[in-house]
């Protein structure tokens, strides 16, 4: 019996389950969208139950496409969003929401309550900043964590493990509280290089505590990612997807990097082993992440790494992009006057707006090359939540033309 692997990818709106063979093709595939809350004051969240259940539903419809029993499934893995979880020492939800909401218990990726927290952490200059471009964005999980103790102490000391996603996911699937490199060294601030937490940072911003218990609440456990985590499959985890007790789970990835083994990773029928760090990665989603491997680290001003190991082993890997990329493309869509009337068709279709509108600029030319060329003189790069890089300004608000001022 030729075993089937599955693949599931959390992105900010939806889970999604990929079904793939042994030698990587995908069977069969298949999404449920997952809640999310907008807040005032750049806040946005999300509830880890909900998102766990949506991965089950997707993984027992995706099963059904496949018409495969759970049996062939030979391991899962996960990726997910940079996305902030806490659970208390029973592993249930506690709020991260002014509202106090439980199950509003993860700081999205994209959340921004935490600008005065980067600031105040960016003023150090400490060491290890030169790990994240110079400057600490507040999507990233420090000031993130800052915020909670000073805005909600009793959710910070209460508590006992503050997850990214992805390791949440292989939390709630083993048991494990094993961390992946790739989560805590390019979003916690993790020194992959030397395996060790940088102490002197966390002292210097008020986070020392974080520290205690070989860092218990936020990693003492690291391991690369795709290595097996914990026991496999427990069987509780099991009964709630549909699948059997014991199949390996992979140690996770962020979504953008997951995305990148595949783009630098992937080669044609025949083709001879290819050289990862002569490829650069574009992964576009909400965000958009574009990213680039070598073998020594590459320190540049804005530029988020150098991150030892965490998306190739052994390789240093730089990440640029854009909080707002398809977020934004979806944003000056619907604000078309012509929008209504792209919809009605395109649901006519039975495709989405972007496809109908992809299908109706091609059509007018002779390949989709020719079709880019058309919009060369109307590129802007849209700054709806800021700029991640180079300028690092969470701040920014405005579309910038690129080689103009305004």
């Amino acid at each position: 019996m030729e075993q089937a692997f599955i693949g599931v990818d959390v992105g900010t709106g939806s889970g999604r389950a990929g079904i793939f063979d042994s030698v990587g093709k995908l069977i069969a595939t298949a999404h449920r969208p997952v809640a999310i809350w907008h807040e005032s004051g750049d806040m946005v969240e999300q509830s880890s139950n909900d998102i766990w259940r949506a991965c089950g539903v997707a993984i027992r419809a995706a099963l059904d496409e496949a018409a495969i029993t759970p049996n062939r499934i030979g391991g899962i893995g996960f990726d997910a969003t940079c996305s902030l979880v806490a659970l208390n020492e029973a592993g249930q939800p506690l709020s991260v929401s002014p509202t106090g909401d439980p199950q509003r218990n993860i700081i999205v990726w994209m959340d921004h309550r935490a600008v005065e927290q980067a600031n105040r952490i960016n003023e150090t200059n400490e060491d290890v900043l030169r790990y994240v471009g110079g400057i600490i964005s507040p999507e990233m999980e420090t000031p993130k964590l800052l915020w909670l103790k000073q805005h909600l102490p009793a959710t910070y000391h209460g508590a006992s493990h503050f997850f990214d996603l992805a390791d949440y996911l292989t939390y709630r699937t083993t048991g494990s509280l094993a961390r992946s490199t790739c989560t805590l060294t390019c979003k916690w601030t993790y020194l992959a290089h030397e395996k060790r937490w940088s102490r002197p940072y966390f002292k210097r911003i008020g986070l020392a505590d974080l520290l205690a218990e070989d860092c218990r609440r936020i990693g003492s456990e690291i391991v690369e990612p795709g290595v097996a985590v914990g026991r496999g499959l427990t069987a509780e985890a099991a009964a709630e997807l549909g699948l059997r007790p014991g199949i390996p789970v992979a140690a996770s990835l962020i979504d953008a990097h997951a995305g990148g083994v595949g783009t630098i990773g992937g080669k044609e029928d025949g083709q001879a082993e290819v050289d990862v760090r002569d490829r650069l990665a574009y992964i576009m989603g909400t965000s958009a992440c574009i990213m680039a491997t070598t073998d020594t680290p590459r320190f540049v001003p804005g530029v988020w790494g150098p991150y030892y190991s965490a998306m190739v082993p052994g390789l240093w890997l730089n990440e640029g992009g854009q909080s707002a990329a398809g977020a934004a493309i979806d944003h000056l869509v619907q604000s078309h006057p012509a929008y209504a009337q792209a919809d009605a068709a395109a649901k006519t279709a039975g495709i989405s707006v972007l496809d109908h509108l992809e299908r109706r600029l091609t059509s007018r030319f002779e390949n989709t090359g020719q079709a880019a060329l058309a919009a060369r003189d109307i590129h802007v790069l849209p700054e709806f939540l800021g700029n991640r890089s180079p300028y690092a300004d969470p701040q920014a608000r405005h579309a910038r033309r690129p080689g103009s001022d305004q």
